[in-house]
């Protein structure tokens, strides 16, 4: 039975879908004025293998992934500059420009990493009727007030009926007594209100026209706005990075109750942060790593370039609820157990059957559900699926015996869990047929270079690959690459 640690309640729950058979999800999407970085792909990453469990247990799943392209304020506060808009001035680009640009890169690098498409990926800009909607019915509710053309939630006064920061543990008390003065705040009644609306000045670009004035949305309404128009006034699952938590969560939860008058999720999941040799990743201190110069191993943190396939299960080993550490060391490890793990894949369907089998094949099988059943345990999965390896292989060196039917239970099962749950592929199965057609013209001019007794040419090219991780193996039946 599914459980899950809910960070609304700080406790470990039984999964129980509002709706039997279907499972409503949102997660928080990017905010497209720059490359997607690795933090970002750890938190998609974690969710889609969330939304493939799920899937794997039978549930339909309608999973949306918003894209903000408007509203989010430089720090996070309800004063700067659009995030988005400042982008586009330094490049000289309209905004959409930037959106559709980085965008398009957020797209690619998930892409690379196999993650599956959302079922519903709104953005804020095409959600601005919506919005606007839910700040007249917040204004109706009493918990929102008018300033100066900007429109703000009010913070004290919902905190009298709800209790405001309830999902990151916060009291208001201490709240307002640590929160500094902004400029602008004179706006607000209460140091803690956020902007549902900002009146926008005139040299603001990204604005339009609203019943306060012309404005544009604050960064918090967008999600309240579509995951309730996609999922409900209530839905199961909303996930999102930990820096998420508070204030951006807290103010959803705050902004759907005054709207809707209910809470809108039951369960909280929150993945954790990413490290690079063990310092918080930064692109003011130069500790940050782009997922393309990951996988190309264009960087001065990795000793080569790590396939996609190998950073997602890299991920995969630790919960992702939990911190993971990046280094050279750490990839290199999971590279090898990657390997390991799909030649055993292939392994399966030629293993010699018996009678009997020598391991309780359904036990072993069984434990691969215990371990995601257990909120998402993808460690102690693999390391279950690794338990599994030593077994095939020993069956593979007559060590081991395995019948017929479990020897087709067990490959059906592990391809499943592999392939559909983690996400994983072979990496010749992910986008390297250039890589393909390259390495045959290689291994051609080798093989003339051989032909020709030219030892040193061929032995060149493959020291050459085998400095960028790729090894090529002669035999009688021709050369082969990995």
């Amino acid at each position: 039975m599914l459980s899950l640690q809910n960070s609304l309640t700080g406790k470990k729950e039984i999964f129980k879908p509002i709706h039997e058979g279907f499972v409503g999800m949102y997660v928080c999407g990017p905010t497209v004025y720059s490359y997607v970085h690795l933090g970002n792909c750890r938190t998609f990453v974690s969710f889609d293998m969330i939304r493939r469990y799920l899937l794997h247990l039978g549930y339909k799943v309608r999973f949306v992934r918003n894209i903000t392209d408007v509203g989010h304020l430089e720090n996070d506060a309800d004063e700067g500059e659009d995030k988005i808009a400042k982008k586009a001035k330094l490049e000289h680009l309209e905004p959409m420009e930037v959106v559709q640009k980085y965008t398009l890169d957020f797209h690619r690098v998930l892409n690379e990493l196999n993650t599956l498409p959302p079922s519903v990926e709104p953005t804020a800009t095409g959600h601005l009727i919506e919005q606007i909607e839910m700040v007249k019915t917040i204004l109706d509710s009493g918990f929102a007030y008018e300033s100066n053309g900007s429109v703000y939630f009010d913070v004290e006064k919902y905190n009298q009926s709800h209790p405001y920061g309830e999902l990151s543990g916060r009291k208001i008390e201490e709240l307002i007594s640590n929160t500094r003065t902004l400029d602008g705040q004179d706006e607000k009644r209460g140091p803690l209100d956020f902007a549902l609306w900002k009146n926008a000045s005139p040299e603001h670009i990204m604005k339009w026209p609203s019943p306060w004035g012309i404005g544009f949305p604050g960064w918090h309404l967008e999600c309240s706005v579509m995951s309730t128009k996609y999922l409900g006034e209530e839905f199961d699952i909303h996930g999102g990075g930990m820096d998420l938590k508070f204030p951006h969560h807290e103010c959803e939860i705050a902004q759907a109750t005054a709207a809707n008058g209910k809470s809108p999720v039951h369960y909280w999941l929150h993945g954790n942060m990413l490290t690079l040799n063990g310092k918080k990743m930064s692109k003011s201190t130069g500790n940050v790593i782009l997922p393309a110069d990951l996988f190309s191993g264009n960087n001065d943190f990795m000793d080569k370039g790590y396939h996609p396939m190998v950073v997602r299960f890299f991920m995969m080993q630790a919960h992702y609820s939990s911190t993971l550490d990046f280094t050279n060391d750490a990839l290199s490890a999971a590279e090898k157990g990657f390997d390991r793990l799909m030649d055993t894949l292939k392994m399966i369907e030629n293993l010699p059957v018996a009678k009997t089998s020598s391991m309780d094949v359904k036990a072993l099988i069984q434990s691969f559900y215990d371990a995601m059943d257990d909120d998402f345990n993808t460690p102690i999965l693999i390391a279950n699926l690794f338990e599994a390896v030593k077994f095939i292989n020993s069956v593979n060196d007559k060590f081991a015996t395995i019948s017929a039917e479990d020897r087709e239970t067990l490959m059906n099962e592990m391809n499943a869990f592999v392939f559909n749950v983690l996400g994983l592929n072979f990496k010749e199965e992910q986008g390297n047929e250039k890589l393909n057609g390259v390495m045959d013209l290689v291994i051609d001019i080798r093989k003339d270079a051989r032909a020709n007794k030219d030892y040193a040419t061929s032995d060149k090219i493959r020291d050459a690959l085998a400095g960028v991780g790729i090894t090529i193996k002669d035999s009688k039946e021709g050369t082969s690459w990995k």
